[in-house]
């Protein structure tokens, strides 16, 4: 069983939504059973929060349902158990690095590494307006295709 974490600051705008639409495609392809996904915040911010209704509502529109997560924060043991932590931002990935034992930094990865497209970061949606959660669902179905094609071709 392969174990994906990912990884924002508070876990209820973009890991979560990450989280959803990586599940989702991972049950379209009949992987449910190789691949385990989670999700968690750098920050207690909203430890046992569901994600943020507007990351829901955007999630529904493409037959998402986040509703069922709660945020939690990401522990020492995380780095551990999962094989793939993925941060949504640089900022995220350092505050990572700042927590992983040693031996497992080579789990760390930014989420858009596997998108091929020019942008490096799923920018924090929260305090915007606008189309902000629809721009991170469109990154995150990009990264999540390409993270899976990676774990495929690894196993």
């Amino acid at each position: 069983m392969i174990k994906v974490l990912f990884v924002c600051m508070g876990n209820i705008c973009r890991s979560p939504t990450a989280e959803g639409v990586f599940r989702h495609m991972v049950e379209q392809s009949d992987a449910e059973d190789e691949i385990s996904i989670d999700s968690a915040g750098t920050h207690a911010y909203h430890v046992g929060n569901p994600p943020d209704g507007r990351a829901q509502d955007a999630a529904l529109k493409r037959n998402i349902d986040l509703s069922s997560q709660r945020a939690r924060r990401v522990s020492r043991d995380d780095f551990e158990e999962f094989d793939y932590v993925i941060a949504m931002d640089e900022s995220n990935r350092s505050d990572l690095l700042s927590i992983c034992p040693d031996d497992y930094e080579d789990r760390i990865h930014l989420f858009l590494d596997f998108s091929g497209c020019d942008e490096s970061e799923v920018p924090d949606p929260y305090y915007g307006q606008g189309r902000g959660f629809e721009i991170v669902l469109n990154l995150v179905e990009g990264a999540s295709g390409g993270l899976l094609k990676h774990i495929r071709k690894k196993q």
